[in-house]
């Protein structure tokens, strides 16, 4: 918990004057005169050419200096500010406002006072000339400073403030802001209520400029003043630590990174622009060091805008938040930030420098050689005869449309190579296959010093979508895998962590038949009785019922079939804006006004997925018994027009309606689908079985060797 410095409360009282009525013109009465008149020989001294480059940087920055008057008329002091002029000829001058003159004319002029956020400086006068409008004091040989505060507080405009505790809110301005405190005028809601706050107890505080917010953190009251209807309340962060994400076993790689990355941004309170260098970095945040002196930030305070510079050839920007603060050795103050929004091409960016540095053999979203990658794919084996089969009729366009696909790395793909010296031994992709889930759609691994390559591809995209699935421009709020359940690697981990978590809100698995449907075929009509008409929202409650006790997963939730279109770019428009092709609709196949079956027909460019997942056409039955295959063929026959490839893929749920229908289906997939808040458990689950999978392999090692 912070604290404030008790050692200089006078000055505290003073600098309130001095920052607080910025936009005051009128003189205000001065209560500190046993601060000024004790000031030597117990105050540090400035000599006069330290005091008189202040003074000019301070004229520079257009600030403003407060003069210390006695007004005989009152026998009190007061203090009405004045615009320096620059300091040379071994004299200082300032010029009265045009309202305060009337003021000074009757007032002898005591002292100049003026402060640069952490210290507050006095000056004394002798008086050289005095005009109406101006006064000229003879350069003195010292000045003084009358206390320094722990942290450099700032003046702010235009940051509106909400005060929030238990019923009790007030509305307000900010008034000035440090790294430690910072002081607000509020008005309660309603008039008066200010008898229903509790200074005892944290508020919720929330800083707004132009309507966005900038700061939330729930905080203590350090002091108020006593009125009932408008307050000057100061306050400091309850904790040191904000959370915004769930701990994990293990923590997302931080590395540094030579040569320094820095970062820049407009402080989010006083608008200037600060650059900061980075002492660390990972995919979902980043940690500084600044000293006391030069400290500006608070924990909780959010910067829209900030960009990663790297070794001034890459510029990243983002969005962030400060997570913590912590006091170190020396005066340092370590902050750690986290990453809010980031949009892909740059997080792509800043992935490749970290995994880079963690293996150097992982590159992401690189530009591969589309030659390079076809070679790898053949030689893992991800491309099998049948499979090139399928694929081998369209194979020119597909070529190219890979390199366009691998040449510019649109957003809505992301993919990790693992290579060495130009040559590919892993490669795994995922793409933006729906509006809010994205798709592993290949995950392929060969050999590298006779070591398979698999488990570190893997790993590698794990901690990528560790951090991207947090962030809100990513639109990633599941990830989906199709993969034969024969196929015992990804069965290990993804089917496996399915049957581990046993929660299908959470993971799911759900088994689909598999047919390759020609497209040259003629649209045969449908049996009397039967329609095939767009999904509305009203067949939603049907298949949502039986899907829910068939299966009670996730593959409804990816369809968004009961969702309405988002004020924001649909999936289509992303993949035009980068020239390519994505729809999606959904089909209702109905007898006699009653569902059977939903039909969701998915198109791509020829390609976009190997397997032409998303290039051919879903089915789920929901009622089976009342189905006939002529009648569901007959369907499919009308949806196949315009598709452009020879032959798709017709994924049927549940698995077993092609086999009782007598229809031959020589291949099965899983759906893997997982909600993205569950990844920390997957990366969890990953780490335990990759390190059981090594020791049963020591262990296998060993009783060979003792057999022996």
């Amino acid at each position: 918990m912070f604290s404030v410095d008790r050692n200089i409360k006078p000055v505290f009282k003073l600098y309130k004057s001095l920052t607080e009525r910025d936009e005051i013109t009128v003189p205000w009465r001065f209560r500190n005169q046993d601060l000024i008149r004790n000031h030597a020989p117990n105050k540090k001294i400035i000599k006069q050419k330290e005091l008189i480059n202040l003074w000019n940087s301070h004229h520079f920055m257009d600030g403003m200096v407060y003069v210390q008057l006695h007004h005989p008329q009152y026998n009190e002091d007061i203090l009405v500010r004045a615009h320096p002029e620059p300091c040379g000829n071994g004299s200082m001058t300032c010029r009265w406002p045009e309202k305060s003159r009337s003021i000074t004319e009757k007032a002898d002029i005591l002292n100049i006072i003026f402060t640069d956020g952490l210290s507050v400086f006095l000056i004394p006068t002798r008086l050289k000339d005095v005009q109406r409008d101006s006064f000229t004091i003879h350069l003195p040989d010292k000045g003084y400073i009358l206390g320094q505060r722990r942290a450099r507080r700032y003046p702010c405009q235009g940051i509106e403030v909400t005060v929030v505790q238990n019923g009790f809110r007030a509305q307000g301005r900010l008034i000035d802001f440090s790294a430690l405190a910072f002081s607000i005028e509020v008005i309660s809601e309603p008039a008066g209520s200010f008898r229903w706050f509790n200074a005892d107890s944290p508020s919720i505080i929330h800083l707004y400029r132009s309507e966005q917010i900038i700061f939330s953190a729930s905080c203590n009251l350090i002091r108020q003043t006593s009125d009932q209807t408008t307050r000057d309340m100061v306050f400091t962060p309850a904790t040191s630590q904000t959370s915004r994400v769930l701990k994990k076993k293990s923590r997302n790689s931080r590395v540094g990174v030579t040569p320094m990355p820095n970062i820049t941004f407009d402080h989010p309170a006083t608008s200037e622009k600060i650059q900061l260098d980075i002492y660390n970095l990972s995919t979902s945040g980043f940690a500084v060091y600044l000293s006391a002196e030069e400290d500006v930030l608070m924990t909780g305070m959010i910067i829209s805008g900030l960009t990663i510079n790297y070794a001034d050839a890459l510029k990243m920007k983002c969005n962030a938040q400060i997570l913590y603060r912590r006091e170190e050795k020396k005066g340092n103050i370590h902050y750690g930030f986290v990453i809010r929004d980031m949009d892909i091409v740059n997080y792509n960016r800043l992935s490749h420098i970290i995994m880079n540095i963690i293996d150097p053999n992982t590159h992401i979203a690189d530009e591969v050689d589309a030659d390079q990658l076809w070679k790898f794919l053949f030689e893992s084996g991800f491309i099998y005869p049948k499979k090139y089969n399928l694929l081998q009729s369209h194979r020119q366009p597909m070529k190219e449309f890979y390199r366009r696909l691998y040449r510019d790395n649109p957003e809505f793909i992301a993919q990790l190579t693992y290579q060495r010296n130009g040559r590919i031994y892993g490669h795994i992709s995922m793409i933006h296959s729906y509006e809010r889930t994205w798709m592993i759609h290949h995950l392929a691994a060969g050999k590298l010093n006779n070591k398979r390559t698999g488990v570190q591809v893997l790993k590698q995209a794990l901690r990528y979508i560790d951090g991207i699935y947090r962030l809100p421009a990513a639109q990633m709020d599941y990830m989906m895998f199709y993969y034969r359940p024969e196929n015992s690697f990804p069965d290990h981990f993804f089917g496996g962590f399915a049957r581990h978590l046993n929660n299908p809100q959470a993971c799911s698995l759900d088994l689909f038949s598999y047919l390759s449907y020609p497209t040259s075929g003629v649209c045969q009509p449908l049996p009397a009785g039967w329609s095939l008409e767009p999904f509305i929202s009203s067949d939603f409650g049907e298949i949502d019922r039986f899907y829910r006790n068939v299966s009670g997963g996730l593959f409804l939730e990816i369809l968004r079939l009961d969702k309405e279109q988002e004020n924001t770019e649909s999936l289509s428009q992303l993949y035009a804006r980068n020239g390519f092709k994505r729809s999606c609709q959904s089909f209702s196949l109905k007898y006699k006004g009653m569902l059977k079956a939903v039909l969701i027909v998915n198109q791509s460019d020829p390609g976009l997925s190997l397997s032409d997942f998303l290039n051919g056409i879903k089915i789920i039955v929901n009622d089976a018994d009342g189905l006939p295959w002529e009648a569901l063929s007959a369907a499919i026959s009308q949806l196949i027009a315009s598709f452009t490839i020879d032959k798709i893929p017709i994924l049927v749920y549940p698995s077993n309606y092609l086999e009782v229908k007598g229809v031959p289906s020589k291949k099965q997939y899983n759906l893997w689908v997982m909600d993205v808040n569950y990844g920390k458990e997957l990366g969890e689950y990953f780490v335990a079985n990759t390190k059981h999978r090594l020791k049963s392999l020591i262990r296998f090692l060993i009783r060979k060797y003792l057999k022996k």
